[in-house]
């Protein structure tokens, strides 16, 4: 496989994809030498006139300047300054109309030529063909040189990129329809323009230099083969007539057979290509050292009475060219800059000739067709076939409108050249190189605004990164000044103590008298006092606050008595079934034990105490029959007790406790009984004279009565038992009585009985009205026959009635105080 230097050396041609040939229309301009025009009145220098950022201005209104002084100076590494045309004075330094698509205003330096061209001082490289390539590098970027061929890339920044570089390639193919500049330039400075290209590689260190030019420019390969015969490193290669194959990559690939990568650049190659014009200026920079400030351009078109090339001061207005030449618009008329391919319309002919300017072309409406309507895309795939760079036209097309950057990136639309190709074929008159550089320049903003937005970033990362340094100095230093300031105040204290001790005695004085406050009005405070109008006055919140403890643990007491009261008869009710004969059982049994003791008593107390004891037990007997009655009422369930207490008067129909009912019957059926035996055991009879007891006497063996009872009492008992036990000891005292009537006599038959004075009828019904089933239980005691125990006497019964009356009240008494 031949390297690369082998294949540029020989005479091989190779091929691209794609391709087409347009009508060329390069005899208008080229059929005679390079002209001149007179200066014109004013010169327009903008300040950026590549592709790069904008210079620091240089000069002001009103300053001199001479030809090649420089305007500006540049700012960064793909800055280019730029410099006076010619002699004269600084009329403004303005904004005015560019020599772009857009059409935007930029900033312009506006020179009044005074006619004199005085030169300003020259800076020519020594021997530069020997010089160091540092040097010739430098004077390049200092003459303002950039890329004449459209693109205006500065060339100081293209031959120092560092890279190792094999060959240097003019592009002198000048493919472009109607474009003749480099054509006639080669024809009249071959030696120059070659001369140039050989400096440039010195600069990069190439070993040769290889021209390619194409095969319909005769004139020029003749002239640069008699210039090229007697050298060694420079070479010459004519390539076919067929556009685009001006384009960079597509010479290279004419010339080498290789394609440059997508993404990369003819360097990564080993190569480097300048045009004509470069070459040109680079050698007149470094030989003469004159900067760029002329250029030659191509004015042609058949709207133009004298076509031809010119060279052009850089900064001379358009529209003066034009009127030199002998232009004569026509309706419609189209201004387009460079060819009719790739370049662009012009809106505004008083925008300056730049050193990218290489044609002015002024076409007919006939000669030049203006573009159609738009029509929709049919796919035809003609655009794919004539594509230089091998794209997919319609693809990007279609993204492009649709603003899809991501797929505009798959499709590798920054890999178009936008050579107009598709376009220039396209059926449908589709203007697709428009949509692309739109969809560039939209793709370029994009990334300029994430470029800026990243060094802002950056810079605020910077800003807080420097904040936090300077606050942790700052700190440090306080820090420092405070150690500072606390030694010092310690080496002043240790000099000067007597005044430290003063000072400190009274902050000690201070301090006693503010803890004596302070334990004053804690003193205060733990004695109650407080001020109220100015006074001391004594504090009773402690006294307060223990009343309403107080008052708040009886609230809690009665509620829980309440509570007790509320549960006891629940409780009561639920267990008296199971303990109502147990609890009799008891009582009875209290009350023999009783009577058998009071029977064991001696026998000279029975005399004084029978008749007292047979006055109890008729109290007691008359307190068990209201009770029995009252507990007869509650139920219905015997017939015997309901019976017995039909009878009773209706003061002994009040309510009573049948608790106490029974347990008072018991008692009194054991007294009766222990009166009975007592009776008997003397065999006497109670004084008739006796006084009758006073209702007040009677009251304490009522009271006796009640006091007796057990403790059992206050259990409850079956309400049936003890109407039946009381209905039975009625009975028993009723046939005690009339025994007693038949043997002492039969009483006096206008005698009231006691009891018809309260009011109280005696029921006359016999024991034997109770039912035959209900019979005392085992465990009372069997109550005393009537025909043996000894009849009571007349007194005796006149004290039981008077006692059962007054029993009766009081059952009467209680029983309503029990309701309220």
């Amino acid at each position: 496989m031949l390297t690369l230097l082998e294949r540029l050396s020989s005479s091989d041609v190779f091929d691209f994809h794609g391709g087409i040939h347009p009508p060329e229309f390069k005899s208008l301009s080229n059929h005679k030498p390079i002209g001149k025009l007179p200066m014109a009145p004013f010169l327009v220098v903008p300040l950026r006139q590549h592709l790069g950022e904008l210079g620091e201005v240089l000069v002001k209104a009103g300053e001199k300047v001479l030809k090649g002084q420089p305007l500006s100076r540049p700012m960064s590494v793909m800055g280019v300054p730029v410099h006076a045309p010619t002699s004269g004075t600084v009329v403004a330094v303005e904004n005015r109309p560019l020599t772009h698509a857009s059409g935007l205003w930029d900033m312009a330096v506006v020179i009044e030529p005074d006619g004199q061209n005085q030169w300003g001082e020259k800076h020519p490289v020594a021997n530069p063909f020997e010089a160091d390539p540092a040097v010739l590098l430098k004077a390049v970027k200092a003459a303002g040189l950039a890329g004449m061929g459209g693109a205006g890339f500065p060339t100081a920044v293209k031959l120092g990129g560092g890279r190792p570089i094999e060959a240097l390639v003019v592009n002198a193919a000048e493919c472009e329809p109607y474009i003749t500049s480099d054509d006639c330039l080669l024809r009249e400075e071959p030696e120059n323009v070659v001369a140039g290209a050989r400096l440039m590689a010195r600069i990069v260190g190439a070993r040769m230099v290889v021209i390619g030019i194409e095969d319909n420019k005769p004139e020029a390969i003749s002239a640069l083969e008699g210039v090229i015969e007697s050298l060694d490193d420079v070479s010459m290669k004519v390539v076919p007539t067929k556009y685009p194959s001006g384009a960079e990559r597509q010479l290279i690939k004419l010339l080498t057979g290789d394609e440059v990568p997508a993404g990369a650049i003819p360097a990564d190659l080993g190569l480097v290509v300048q045009n004509v014009g470069t070459a040109y200026a680079a050698y007149r920079a470094l030989v003469l050292g004159e900067p760029l400030i002329r250029r030659v351009v191509t004015i042609t078109g058949q709207q133009v009475k004298k076509p031809g090339n010119y060279w052009l001061p850089i900064g001379t207005p358009i529209s003066h060219a034009l009127t030199e030449c002998g232009f004569k618009p026509e309706k419609k008329q189209r201004l387009i800059i460079g060819g009719p391919m790739m370049g662009f319309t012009l809106n505004d002919p008083a925008a300056p000739v730049t050193k990218t300017v290489n044609c002015l072309l002024l076409p007919s409406t006939k000669e030049l067709k203006p573009a159609g309507r738009e029509m929709s895309c049919i796919r035809c795939g003609e655009c794919a076939d004539v594509c230089p760079a091998e794209l997919l036209p319609q693809q990007l097309y279609w993204y492009a409108k649709a603003e899809d950057h991501e797929k505009l990136d798959e499709y590798k639309l920054s890999a178009c050249i936008e050579c107009g190709a598709c376009a220039y074929v396209c059926p449908s008159e589709i203007p697709l190189v428009q949509y692309y550089r739109v969809a560039k320049a939209d793709i370029r903003s994009a990334q300029e605004e994430k470029r800026k937005s990243d060094k802002a970033r950056e810079r605020f990362e910077a800003r807080n990164d420097r904040l936090e340094r300077d606050k942790a100095e700052r700190e440090a230093r306080h820090q420092e000044a405070t150690e500072r300031r606390k030694a010092a105040m310690a080496s002043r204290s240790e000099e000067a103590a007597p005044p430290s001790d003063a000072v400190a005695a009274a902050l000690a004085r201070v301090k006693a008298q503010k803890d004596t406050e302070v334990a004053k009005a804690q003193q205060a405070a733990q004695a109650g006092a407080h001020l109220e109008k100015g006074e001391l006055v004594p504090d009773n919140s402690d006294m307060a606050a223990l009343r309403e403890e107080r008052k708040r643990q009886a609230r809690e007491k009665k509620a829980q008595l309440a509570a007790q009261q509320d549960a006891e008869p629940s409780a009561d009710s639920s267990n008296a079934p199971a303990a109502d004969a147990k609890k009799a059982a008891v009582a009875a049994a209290i009350a023999r034990a009783k009577a058998k003791k009071e029977a064991a008593a001696p026998a000279e107390d029975t005399g004084d105490a029978s008749p007292q004891d047979a006055k109890k037990a008729a109290v007691a007997a008359a307190i068990a029959r209201a009770k029995a009655k009252k507990a007869a009422q509650d139920t219905d369930s015997a017939p015997a007790a309901s019976a017995a207490t039909d009878a009773e008067s209706p003061a002994a129909s009040e309510p009573v406790d049948p608790k106490k009912a029974a347990v008072a019957a018991a008692i009194a059926r054991a007294k009766a009984k222990k009166a009975a035996q007592g009776q008997g055991a003397e065999g006497g009879q109670a004084d008739a004279n006796q006084p009758e007891p006073s209702p007040a006497a009677s009251e304490p063996a009522v009271s006796a009565a009640t006091d007796a009872e057990p403790p059992a009492a206050s259990e409850p008992v079956d309400p049936k038992k003890a109407a039946v036990a009381a209905a039975i000891a009625r009975a028993k005292a009723k046939k005690a009585a009339q025994a007693q009537g038949a043997e002492g006599g039969q009483a006096d038959a206008n005698q009231v009985e006691p009891s018809s004075a309260t009011g109280e009828q005696e029921p006359a019904s016999p024991a034997s009205s109770a039912p035959a089933a209900v019979q005392p239980s085992a465990s009372e005691p069997a109550a005393p026959d009537a025909k043996t125990s000894p009849a009571p006497s007349e007194a005796d019964r006149k004290k039981a009635a008077i006692a059962a009356a007054i029993a009766k009240a009081k059952a009467k008494k209680q029983a309503q105080e029990g309701q309220d």
